[in-house]
């Protein structure tokens, strides 16, 4: 036995000198086939990535170059094909794929979640957020600046995310996703900012952020990017050994004399490396390392070493194959490799999580539900009294904090409702605008509000009272405040059916194609993954699936149309309500007038659900009958949302949040969410319009450049406990 087999079992308990046992035996024979088999596999995609191009070299020829058979170099044609184009684009995908792969499966270690993936750490929002800076502000043409300024804010987005999760004592996993997704929202939201005022800036990110391998050309950026990737590898190599013994906990992996804080920052370090070079060289390819170290999983199991190399490996031939398809299933074109991935990597996800071998590997379908209840935390003081009203027979139980609350947000409502009036009326003061609201005053000032301003108002209060009631169905029903119905694929179903009509009937704003999308992407996602209830882990991996394919589609689907038409509909696709009115609101208002009474009446049995489906049932209540109703709600309620506005982000994780402060955590602020959802879009859709002078900002990136430092405050404010 090696040094390195005797530390890895001194470090899973086990004595040094025991021979293995019958299981572990199959699992390294096992591992060693997946290895020889993806090696194997791996090498017959590169000699056809090779010997695959738009020129008629073909296998002999590349092989006649390889070896110098009779002098091949000194042709100038065959080496301008093999040696400058394929074999630096071959040799890219290959470490671009592998870098990807590796950084999954270290992510997904050091997070102890096998859905990670290294956009959690805004790597990706980053690089974009440079290349549109590059583009938008110093107007850079060259992929040699992109490379630059791609790189240069995937490193800054890291930094800032690490920054964050050891601000207080050393960064944990969840501090560590939280700032990413922070991050990464923020730094999105920045983006859509830049895109929206500048249409070359949309025309040239929107043929980057798909991500391919076409501009390799040459050596040069490889060269440039090689040290970094080297190093990034070096760095994750040396992490396996403590991220094995960082599984068993924390307290074990310091008796082991490892450092926790300091191996999950050397591990977000080596990610951050990997990751950037990755986009530099090739765009955001997002997904790869997901299905990577999903694919490693499978077939090697939770061992950190066996796992990382094979998922680099994983990663190496899964990329080198797309770029092949990309190559030759549009000729003489080129398809998007990002694409090309989705399409291989959601079925295969999607197939490895329905197999048995999924409990296998620890991989459980139930999700840890928050310690310190649905929206309260331990310090809090116990609530007052509730009042009771009775008149005769009949008695009323008020609770005395919500109700107080829901006066609050109505009021806070109704502000909101007059300063967006006013906002952009110059000559028309706030006294008379609270007048023209309720109709009064002069009759132009009526007209101008009433006609012009309120139309949208009432469609902003619509949408966001959907999204924060909704919101509040999917977080209660999961125990979790970051459960939003974007992780069911509702947003991506949603958009790219209302994406369908505008294709279909050539017109836009049809309010029904939302929700029917968004039920058609929960009812597929729900039949694939074999039902909800006990499958709700494999709810989750489908939905991010799915979402996954429906996005790349959507945004070749952009990429295609005319300057003028993807930009007018990127705009909608960022969130926006400009437009919008009471035609397009009503449909909305009659949904919530049925929904609203509906969901307050399930509130009272979802909030059982809060505990155990045993204690559940015993007090009456059928827990999967009252998950598929809030299920149903929270699909049509976010569907009707994505009608009116597209998809608004973090209003749905937000308001609940905001809602269950204010009333405490003894009841489901069904209505208190409602109201906060209504005063955020009209307070976003208000401060979009008012910022920048002559320009108006869509309420969805107000809502993202927001969302991102409130997700902080919210979960990561108090006394450093994210949950």
């Amino acid at each position: 036995m090696t040094l390195s087999q005797v530390g890895t079992a001194e470090a899973a308990g086990a004595e040094p000198s025991a021979p293995a046992p019958p299981a572990a035996e199959r699992s390294r024979r096992t591992a060693r086939a997946a290895v020889g088999g993806i090696l194997a596999a791996l090498l017959a995609l590169t000699a056809l990535s090779l010997s695959v191009g738009a020129g008629e070299v073909g296998p002999g020829r590349v092989l006649d170059y390889l070896l110098d058979t009779g002098g091949a170099r000194a042709d100038s044609h065959l080496a301008l094909v093999v040696g400058d184009l394929r074999l630096p684009r071959t040799l890219t995908a290959l470490l671009v794929g592998g870098a990807l792969g590796v950084a999954g499966a270290q992510l997904q270690s050091v997070t102890r979640n096998p859905l990670a993936e290294t956009g959690l750490l805004g790597v990706n929002a980053g690089a974009s957020l440079g290349v549109v800076l590059g583009i938008a502000v110093l107007g850079v043409q060259t992929s040699y600046g992109y490379l630059a300024f791609a790189f240069g804010g995937a490193v800054l987005a890291s930094g800032i995310v690490l920054a964050i999760a050891g601000s207080r004592g050393g960064g944990s996993p969840m501090r560590l996703v939280l700032g990413g997704s922070a991050v990464g929202a923020t730094f999105g939201g920045l983006t859509g900012v830049l895109i929206v005022n500048s249409p070359e800036a949309y025309d040239r990110y929107r043929v980057w952020v798909l991500g391919s391998l076409a501009g390799v050309e040459g050596w040069t950026t490889l060269r440039q990017l090689a040290p970094v990737l080297g190093v990034g590898f070096v760095i994750a190599l040396l992490t396996t050994r403590p991220l094995s013994a960082l599984a068993l906990g924390d307290d074990l992996a310091r008796g082991l004399g490892h450092r926790p804080g300091a191996t999950r920052a050397a591990v977000a370090l080596a990610v951050t490396l990997l990751t950037a070079s990755a986009v530099a060289l090739a765009g955001p390819i997002s997904f790869l390392g997901l299905l990577a170290g999903f694919l490693a999983r499978a077939a090697a199991g939770p061992r950190v070493g066996r796992l990382t190399l094979l998922a680099g490996l994983v990663g190496a031939a899964v990329l080198t194959g797309a770029d092949v398809l990309a190559r030759v299933v549009a000729r003489p074109f080129e398809a998007p490799v990002s694409v090309i991935v989705a399409l291989i990597g959601a079925p295969t996800l999607i197939a490895i999580v329905r197999s048995r071998r999924t409990a296998a590997l620890g991989m459980t379908d139930t999700a840890p539900a928050e310690s310190s209840g649905r929206h309260g935390h331990p310090e809090e003081k116990a609530p007052k009294p509730d009042v009771v009203i009775r008149r005769g027979a009949l008695s009323l139980l008020l609770p005395r904090r919500s109700v107080l609350a829901a006066l609050g947000l109505a009021t806070a409502l109704l502000a909101a409702v007059v300063v967006s009036a006013h906002a952009g009326q110059s000559e028309l003061g706030l006294g008379r605008t609270f007048q023209a609201v309720f109709g009064y005053g002069e009759r132009l000032d009526v007209l101008l509000v009433q006609k012009f301003r309120l139309g949208r108002i009432v469609a902003g209060l619509a949408a966001g009272a959907a999204l924060g009631l909704a919101g509040c169905l999917t977080q209660t029903l999961a125990r979790n405040r970051l459960a939003t119905p974007e992780l069911l694929g509702v947003n991506d179903g949603a958009t790219a059916a209302v994406l369908i009509s505008v294709t279909a009937s050539g017109t836009f704003g049809a309010w029904w194609a939302g929700p029917i999308g968004a039920l058609v992407a929960v009812g597929v996602v729900t039949v694939v993954s074999g039902g909800l209830g006990a499958r709700g882990y494999r709810v989750l991996v489908v939905g991010l699936a799915m979402s996954a394919l429906a996005s790349a589609v959507i945004q070749v689907a952009m990429a295609r149309r005319s300057l003028s038409s993807a930009s007018s509909l990127y705009v909608w696709t960022s969130g926006s309500l400009n437009g919008r009115d009471y035609e397009v609101a009503a449909p909305v208002l009659i949904g919530l007038a049925v929904l609203v009474p509906l969901a307050l009446v399930v509130a009272r049995r979802l909030a059982v659900l809060r505990f155990d489906d045993n204690v559940a049932s015993s007090l009456g209540v059928d827990p999967g009958r009252v998950r598929l109703v809030c299920l149903l709600l929270a699909v049509a309620l976010a569907g009707l949302a994505v009608g009116i506005c597209g998809p608004v982000g973090f209003v749905a994780l937000a308001a609940p949040v905001v809602a269950g402060r204010l009333a405490g955590p003894a009841r489901v602020p069904v209505l208190g969410s409602a109201l906060v959802g209504a005063v955020l879009i009209v307070l976003a859709d208000t401060l979009g319009r008012v910022l920048i002078s002559g320009v108006e900002i869509p309420v969805g990136i107000v809502t993202t450049v927001l969302g991102g430092p409130f997700l902080l405050w919210v979960l990561l404010g108090r006394k450093g406990n994210p949950a």
